[in-house]
């Protein structure tokens, strides 16, 4: 699969919305604070906007923000078709129980592709079990324990140290002294951590 390796900014000032791919460094060192237009040579020229072009722009901006493929994201979208309920929410619920969305919620990942990183690299258990597939779908009753090898990393002990000022989704749960997360209840999307209009997104899929 095909994988972006150009600079990250770019992305956000793409979609005109921080996505904060690079952790911390998006709320104290945001390129799109400083260039809100967006990238390439023509920036100045605007065009009316399609309803096309919306429901693209949701739903690149939601793919983006969860760090992952056209395919895996068309999947989940079937998936979320497939299940009860508004299916523009559904799919959200789904990016939210990817296994690497879950360590970075918990604070174990600075951003989304480091804590994707960290699990394919086999830091964490699952249910006591070692899982290194970042698309892992969470369930209610799931535990997210670091192993204990990785517990005297370097990294890992920096981010044990700012994961307790973590703010948690009310689905999560974190016990630093355990080194281990828990997830409460079914992954529900985050309010107001993607501004993104799932409608559009459904919209998308559905033409």
């Amino acid at each position: 699969m095909a994988r972006y390796t150009g600079p990250v900014c770019r992305i956000c000032r793409r979609e005109s919305v921080k996505l904060y791919l690079k952790g911390e460094k998006c709320v104290t060192k945001c390129t799109l604070d400083k260039r809100p237009s967006p990238p390439g040579m023509h920036q100045q020229r605007r065009r009316k906007t399609s309803d096309y072009a919306a429901q693209l722009r949701e739903k690149q901006k939601a793919r983006k923000f969860y760090g992952v493929g056209e395919a895996q994201f068309r999947n989940a979208f079937a998936e979320a078709d497939r299940r009860a309920g508004p299916t523009g929410q559904n799919l959200l619920a789904i990016m939210e129980a990817r296994l690497d969305n879950v360590v970075h919620r918990l604070g174990m990942g600075r951003s989304r592709p480091e804590a994707r990183q960290l699990v394919r690299h086999g830091h964490f258990l699952v249910n006591g079990r070692k899982t290194d597939i970042p698309s892992y779908q969470v369930k209610a009753g799931d535990t997210i324990t670091v192993q204990n090898g990785s517990r005297e990393t370097e990294i890992f002990k920096v981010l044990i140290d700012s994961a307790g000022n973590t703010t948690l989704p009310e689905w999560l749960s974190f016990d630093a002294a355990a080194w281990t997360g828990r997830v409460l209840s079914t992954p529900l999307a985050v309010e107001g951590s993607l501004p993104v209009q799932e409608q559009l997104i459904v919209e998308f899929y559905s033409r």
